[in-house]
């Protein structure tokens, strides 16, 4: 039998335990006699009976006798008893919340857990003293639970998983979910050591290569390879496309083509390519916006579709072709952040314009940049290229999960704004943030709150707003700057810390594609130490109508998440949209058609039968011939669904404007259908899908 004392401030316990199951709850008193230490009120309670009963004190002295005795603490009373009856003890650690429920749980390195400053209990009782703490937080999806309980087992500290849901007491330590290493720089060769004419030697402004330039290198770059580059942001895929472009522009093989998804990058890349190789050729820059001023000397920019190095935006530049003018003598074409062939809105225009450019320029040289991209394996055969893949960071990148209320996101926002801040690298940079949330309203709110030194960014800016942000940024006159994610995630900000007020890009939540891309842009090597990634997820809080999902659910699976295969399913509206853009290019020649639609990613609806049916288009002699509509789908990038309803508020609306109110509240409601349509379908729709492309990729 073990007898257990317990110490209290007016009492002590005594638990007489048969293994590990209380037998007898006795409760006494010490006082100083002439003789020592002696007990008094002396009361035992057995196990089954219900009260206390007054027992001898001297009942006490021969239970004690009988067992092996333990304290739970250091008592100098009680060992001074203990002594006097030659009574030998030892210490032992136990549980108090076990014990206030008559259970014993002695602790030791496998189960016990830091309560408060100097408190230890067990495992179970801190798992329910946290969820006790989690009650004012509303619901908690069983994934955040299931992460708190795993933090829960590798701090071993109620205070620390605690700090990840109480701003007020945040410690970033406390907070960090995971930290993705950096990979030590490999030696790699000099620039001057491989076979570039000495003018882009001298112009490019590299020594070394870095890891991921050496690897394309290797797998022919130089020799006119096409190459899928999957690699961290700032690992060096920029360069990867300047390499081949230049070689091939100066050894007269052809123009280079930059493609890049937001305006806003296509004109970072231009400046930039201006000052480095300006004298070597001239840089251009199509867009979809009418004009672009620059800033030191007031001029349009250039946009000269037949410059030495054009940078494009994929619409800008597949609205001249799909008006049907040619480029002639492209040698080198760059598609950056080509994982936007998975973008909802835009993915089937991207990979009809890659068509398109390969069936417009076929000897060209291909080169796919992306730093996220699911299975890219695959992809790499779809797109009929070669992988090169580095998975290494060039710096080293801390992620931090911490649950939070919405009320208290801007305030723990300013927090970490002020803390990274002040914290300055080694090579002499101050950290900056960028903030990702959901609407461009909340960008001003939270720039606003936060205060001096931190801007919104966003589309809703005039290009010389947005540019002044740039430049400020750049400058590290801003400590940060807070941006919707469907614009910034490509913007080349050099933020060392990321923060995700929302996880929702508009109406939808984000991919795992999307999240790693935008967790990406924290930690520049030119620049940084260290990458941050902070996530804010309120529990229980949804922005997206009619989603189960909770944000710290959606946080959770965005963290543990992996990214699916690149292959999307288009649409009736996407794929006639495609086949009227296709159509312009190989003039209506069938067997150009079917060349263009053999080289796509994803899989079209068949819609020759519902064109033909509107007499949208006409077969002559088996080719296609496009109706003055048809052509106007095409040059506007609209589909046969739109065109009919554009067609139809034609005739029942004078006002253009009343036209395009209707088409906005028609697309949204279209949105919210289609996502239905998906939650509903269910797996027997997504075996149906897989089994589709495996039989298409086998007839390729």
């Amino acid at each position: 039998m073990k007898a257990i004392i317990q110490p209290t401030k007016k009492y002590y316990r005594v638990l007489y335990l048969d293994t590990h199951h209380i037998r007898i709850t006795g409760m006494l008193e010490l006082i100083d006699t002439p003789k020592g230490i002696r007990p008094v009120k002396y009361r035992i309670r057995h196990t089954k009976s219900g009260g206390y009963r007054n027992t001898p004190s001297k009942d006490l002295v021969t239970h004690l006798r009988r067992a092996r005795v333990h304290l739970t603490s250091r008592d100098k009373p009680f060992e001074s008893f203990l002594q006097d009856l030659q009574i030998q003890f030892s210490y032992v650690s136990l549980c108090r919340f076990c014990l206030m429920d008559d259970r014993v749980t002695e602790l030791d390195k496998k189960n016990a857990v830091t309560f408060g400053e100097h408190e230890e209990i067990c495992m179970d009782c801190a798992r329910k003293e946290l969820r006790r703490e989690l009650i004012h937080m509303g619901r908690l999806g069983r994934s955040a639970l299931t992460h708190l309980d795993e933090l829960l087992e590798k701090y071993r500290s109620v205070d620390r998983v605690l700090a990840t849901i109480e701003p007020d007491r945040l410690s970033m330590g406390h907070t960090m979910y995971d930290r993705l290493e950096a990979h030590p720089v490999l030696k790699t060769l000099k620039i001057e050591e491989l076979p570039f004419p000495h003018s882009f030697v001298s112009a490019c402004g590299v020594e070394f290569l870095m890891p991921v330039q050496q690897l394309a290198v290797e797998a022919g770059l130089l020799y006119g390879k096409d190459l899928l580059v999957v690699s961290a942001t700032a690992s060096g895929k920029t360069f990867i496309g300047e390499m081949a472009g230049l070689k091939n522009y100066l050894e007269k093989r052809g123009r280079v083509l930059f493609l890049v998804p937001l305006v806003a990058l296509a004109y970072q890349k231009y400046e930039r390519f201006s000052q480095k190789y300006g004298h070597l050729t001239d840089v251009s820059i199509i867009t979809g916006s009418s004009r672009i001023m620059v800033k030191e000397n007031r001029r349009p920019a250039n946009r000269n579709a037949d410059a030495g190095i054009l940078v494009a935006t994929y619409e800008g530049i597949d609205h001249l072709m799909r008006l049907g003018e040619s480029l002639s003598g492209i040698g080198t074409v760059i598609i950056d952040e080509v994982q936007m062939l998975e973008d909802r809105d835009r993915g089937h225009r991207v990979d009809g314009l890659i068509s398109r450019m390969k069936f417009a320029s076929p000897k060209a040289q291909y080169l796919y940049l992306s730093a996220t991209i699911g299975h890219p394996k695959l992809l790499a055969a779809k797109l009929g290229c070669q992988l090169v893949r580095y998975d290494d960071r060039p710096v080293s990148l801390e992620r931090y999960l911490i649950f939070t209320e919405r009320e208290q996101k801007i305030p723990t926002e300013r927090a970490f704004v002020a803390e990274e801040y002040n914290r300055v690298s080694e090579k002499g940079y101050h950290g900056q943030t960028i903030i990702f949330t959901n609407s461009r309203a909340r960008c001003h709110i939270i720039a606003e709150k936060i205060g001096e030194g931190v801007a919104p960014y966003h589309a809703g800016l005039t290009h010389s707003e947005r540019r002044l942000v740039e430049e400020k940024f750049e400058k590290g006159q801003l400590r940060a700057v807070v941006t919707t994610a469907a614009l910034a995630a490509g913007v080349d900000f050099p933020a060392s810390q990321v923060i995700f007020d929302s996880l929702a890009m508009g109406i939808e939540w984000l991919t795992v594609q999307e999240f790693q891309q935008m967790s990406g842009r924290a930690g520049r090597p030119d620049y940084h130490d260290l990458g941050k990634v902070v996530i804010l997820a309120e529990p229980g809080g949804s922005y997206i109508r009619g989603s189960h999902l909770t944000e710290e659910e959606v946080a959770m699976g965005l963290l543990k998440g992996e990214m699916g295969e690149v292959a999307p399913q288009y649409t009736l509206e996407q794929s006639s949209e495609l086949y009227v853009a296709n159509a312009v290019i190989c003039k209506g020649i069938r067997e150009s058609m079917e060349k263009i639609e053999g080289t796509l990613v994803g899989e079209t609806e068949p819609v020759e039968e519902v064109l033909l049916r509107k007499n949208l288009i006409s077969l002559e002699k088996g080719n296609i011939r496009l109706s003055p509509l048809a052509r106007v789908m095409a040059e506007h990038f609209i589909g046969v669904e739109r065109l009919s309803r554009i067609m139809g508020l034609v005739h029942e609306m004078k006002d253009p404007l009343d036209i395009l109110s209707d088409l906005e509240c028609a697309s949204d409601e279209e949105v919210a259908e289609e996502k239905n349509k998906k939650t509903s379908s269910g797996s027997d729709d997504a075996g149906r899908k897989k089994k589709r492309r495996g039989r298409r990729i086998k007839n390729r």
